[in-house]
């Protein structure tokens, strides 16, 4: 009797909590009562609790478990193990056709075939959440959209089942959504605190916003440098949705923003004006309905950009697809006090639930025509690449195989056609020799993509930027390329053959020899100074006899002498083949000290490679996105642990336990005056400090090196500006994010392994350093028609001319080098990793 009363209390309690989440949500719905509620399933309301990804997965497995109408994918694997999940939604034939629908739709897009009939092809839909793991709203919401797509019995829900397939990504972002997601219930109190000085709405360091190496995945859509964009692009061209919502959250004072935009000033440059000045019109004026409906209110065409394509709701855009921005005001927590009140994490869900629908709705609408547009769009891609004066880029480094194999790695994710040079040719003063350089036509469907990959912009409708002005991705990998009036290759790039690495045959040697210009030759050194090989770096150029022949070596180049390794020969060459297979390096060797040209092996100007111990400070006050840069780098392209210590630990370290010191940007005025003598110590004995950006900053106002910042004439200023116009005016001096040509001096170590003498290098500071006083330590200095792409002032552009990019300041015994810019931008900048590197491995000897 007992246990009947328990179980009536349970099923009343949880009827209750149904019908008062309804109401809210759903208010006047109807519902299949077989299809499990997310209330039921959870235990509480959507909005009580933030939602455990995990717990979402499950959800969405009792959901495709139970219904013929969906399908749950598992599309990849976070760095922590999380798996990325795709929820399919349709009627249950279309569950059961899915492939022939997939086949039509990239027949669609596919100009060379012959055009489907669009009037009976299901509009493709994907909802994107939480691509920022702490806007917490969207991963609920796509609980509760994929609970009503599958249980409401509205005409609505019954037309987008029958007319579309709609793709739910939970949360694009799932190791930082939990990250999130255990702060805010952990502090939640059952008597809520709106205090916006809460703990529970300030999280510590690093956020939630970003994934497992602490990188912004909206912006890596386009350059790819974490998992979980590889995945999610690799699954988008299996499909080429027609509509992508990408759902967001901003400041707490703010309401709801939709598109469009900010018209031409906030658009991308390779996206046609249909996408932005007819498509968008329509599609807000769903938005706006469904947020009048429930009173909720909203703005558009301001400030958020949509002309980088490394986001979620640009490249889209790119790709014959509309994709939507979506920004909703944050509780960041389950309430907080806004200027319009106390603003609540079910407010903020139902938001986003009602935009998810509206975008539904919209797509289905709006079928037809964004299924012709899907095709218009890459018919226009290839007529517009035929009026185009460049018919093809051609590029490739002569001597840097991997990083040619990671530029047509990226090229092939992003369906670009690619094909072998069949020649060796000439090209605006750069070399390219066949076997070693590739082209890629315009004229192919992808053509607005090459140009996004190669095309230099400097003229904008704007002054004002969000976020990068540039993104010109051949450069950011350093990649020697140039563009040409004819079409002419060898047979098209379909994937990366396997590298046919030379290594010695068994010999009796005087030393190995490897090519310190490959990309990957730092994880090479790492791997063999891991396992106690010794190894030198050669400061001059030479050229060997070695077992391939006479060879060229270039200032960098390392070299493993035999006679001074405290292992034997057998074991030697199995470390080196060892590294050599992981890292792609082709190993030489010479039976002898003496050089054909160049200095000898056993001359003063090859000396021993000191093996990096290397410590970076993090935490509160520095950049969560340069540590995540620095540590991804060394993590995954060196191999190399990296000891991460929190700034509150300082106290507790012996820097002497180490060599090396990064200081990613950051203010870091929480070390004491001993901690700070500790530091100088340290340094004056030897010690290498890399900074970045505003940590150089830093240093310079300690005194701990005494470099000088470009003064130069101030800039004239009007006496009035008006008052509505200050944002404007004031963002136009900005540098929010452009390419620079500099000057490299690659005899210096910093430049070891480049081969030519001028560099692409990125700028997004306002920061200027005059170049060193001391003559041979500014390695890198910008030359004097620097700008190569994006929006840069004319006063500022005049500072760049003048001022350093990397200087070093010795100091005492050691040395501080200042990378003004950050060479390891957003993980895609290739072409200057190794400047960094060079300052790990080599820094001792500058």
């Amino acid at each position: 009797m007992k246990n009947h009363i328990l179980l009536l209390f349970i099923s009343l309690f949880v009827f209750g909590q149904t019908q008062a989440q309804r109401e809210y949500y759903f208010p006047n719905e109807n519902f299949d009562h077989q299809v499990p509620s997310p209330e039921a399933f959870l235990g509480y309301e959507i909005g009580e609790w933030h939602t455990r990804y995990d717990r979402l997965v499950a959800y969405f497995e009792a959901l495709a478990a139970h219904s013929d109408m969906a399908q749950l994918q598992v599309i990849g694997q976070t760095n922590q193990l999380r798996p990325l999940v795709v929820l399919v939604i349709s009627k249950s034939e279309n569950i059961q056709n899915l492939e022939d629908i997939r086949q039509k739709q990239l027949q669609l897009a596919n100009p060379n075939k012959p055009l489907p009939d669009v009037s009976s092809m299901p509009a493709i839909i994907n909802l994107a959440y939480s691509v920022h793991g702490n806007e917490p709203s969207g991963g609920e919401a796509s609980i509760l959209t994929a609970y009503w797509l599958l249980a409401s019995q509205s005409d609505l829900a019954k037309e987008i089942r029958e007319n579309a397939v709609v793709m739910i990504d939970p949360a694009i972002n799932p190791d930082g959504r939990d990250r999130h997601t255990n702060w805010a219930n952990m502090h939640k109190g059952f008597l809520p605190v709106a205090d916006p000085l809460d703990r529970e709405h300030n999280e510590i360091w690093p956020s939630g916003r970003v994934n497992h190496y602490w990188f912004d995945l909206n912006r890596d859509w386009l350059p790819l440098a974490q998992v979980e964009l590889q995945s999610k692009i690799s699954w988008y061209h299996t499909w080429y949705p027609n509509v992508v919502g990408d759902f967001h959250e901003m400041g707490t004072n703010s309401t709801y923003f939709f598109e469009p935009t900010k018209p031409f000033g906030s658009e991308n440059p390779v996206v046609p004006r249909k996408n932005y000045e007819d498509i968008n019109s329509k599609f807000a004026a769903y938005f706006a309905k469904a947020l009048d409906n429930i009173g909720s209110l909203y703005w558009t065409k301001e400030v958020f950009d949509n002309s980088y394509p490394g986001y979620g709701s640009t490249y889209p855009d790119i790709q014959g697809g509309l994709g939507l921005v979506f920004e909703q005001g944050s509780s960041r927590g389950h309430v907080q006090s806004s200027q319009r009140g106390d603003i609540t994490f079910p407010f903020t869900i139902r938001n986003q639930l009602e935009i998810s629908l509206a975008t539904m709705e919209a797509g289905v609408k709006e079928r037809e025509y964004m299924h012709r547009y899907l095709r218009e769009f890459f018919e226009t891609a290839i007529s517009e690449a035929r009026a185009d004066r460049v018919k093809a880029y051609v590029f490739g480094d002569e001597f840097d195989e991997s990083r040619n194999r990671l530029f047509l790695k990226l090229l092939l994710d992003h369906k670009v056609q690619v094909f072998e040079n069949n020649r060796d040719l000439t090209a605006e003063g750069k070399s390219f020799k066949k076997g070693k350089s590739w082209v890629v036509p315009t004229a192919q469907p992808q053509y607005r993509m090459v140009r996004s990959m190669f095309e230099k912009v400097t003229e904008f409708a704007d002054s004002v930027f969000y976020d990068a002005s540039s993104w010109t991705m051949a450069l950011a990998y350093g990649m020697p390329y140039a563009a040409q009036s004819t079409f002419q290759s060898g047979d098209a790039l379909t994937s990366l053959a396997d590298q046919n690495l030379h290594f010695p045959e068994a010999g009796k040697y005087v030393a190995y020899l490897v090519d310190w210009s490959d990309y990957f030759a730092p994880k090479f050194l790492h791997h063999i100074q891991s396992n106690g090989i010794h190894v030198e770096v050669a400061a001059l150029p030479f050229t060997s006899a070695t077992d391939a022949g006479a060879r060229e070596f270039a200032s960098g180049t390392l070299m493993i002498p035999m006679g001074f390794q405290q292992k034997d020969e057998s074991s030697v060459r199995k470390i080196l083949q060892d590294a050599a297979t992981i890292s792609g390096q082709h190993v030489y060797a010479s039976s002898t000290g003496f050089s054909l040209q160049g200095i000898d092996l056993g001359s003063n100007n090859i000396s021993a490679v000191r093996t990096p111990k290397v410590l970076m400070l993090v935490g509160q006050s520095t950049s969560q996105y340069e540590a995540g840069e620095i540590w991804h780098l060394l993590d995954t392209k060196v191999g190399m642990a990296i000891a991460k210590i929190d700034l509150s630990l300082f106290s507790r370290v012996n820097l002497y336990d180490y060599n090396t010191l990064v200081l990613p940007s950051g203010f870091y005025n929480a070390l004491n005056g001993s901690q700070i003598n500790h530091l100088k110590d340290w340094l004056g004995r030897g010690g290498t400090i890399i900074s970045l950006r505003t940590a150089s900053q830093w240093l310079q106002g300690q005194e701990i090196v005494k470099e000088e910042y470009l003064t130069t004439s101030p800039d004239t200023e009007p006496a009035f500006v008006p008052f509505a116009s200050r944002r404007d005016y004031e963002g136009a001096k900005a540098i929010g994010g452009s390419i620079y040509l500099a000057h490299l001096d690659n005899t210096h170590p910093l430049g070891y392994g480049y081969r030519s003498k001028e560099i692409p290098v990125y700028r997004n500071s306002s920061i200027f350093f005059k170049p060193s006083k001391n003559k041979y330590q500014t390695p890198v200095r910008y030359t004097e028609n620097p700008l190569l792409g994006g929006y840069i002032s004319d006063a500022n552009l005049e500072k760049v001319k003048q001022s350093a990019s990397v200087l070093v300041s010795p100091v005492g015994q050691g040395r501080v080098i200042h990378f003004i810019d950050n060479p390891n931008f957003r993980g895609t900048w290739f072409g200057t990793n190794k400047l960094f590197l060079n300052a790990i491995f080599f820094g001792d000897k500058m």
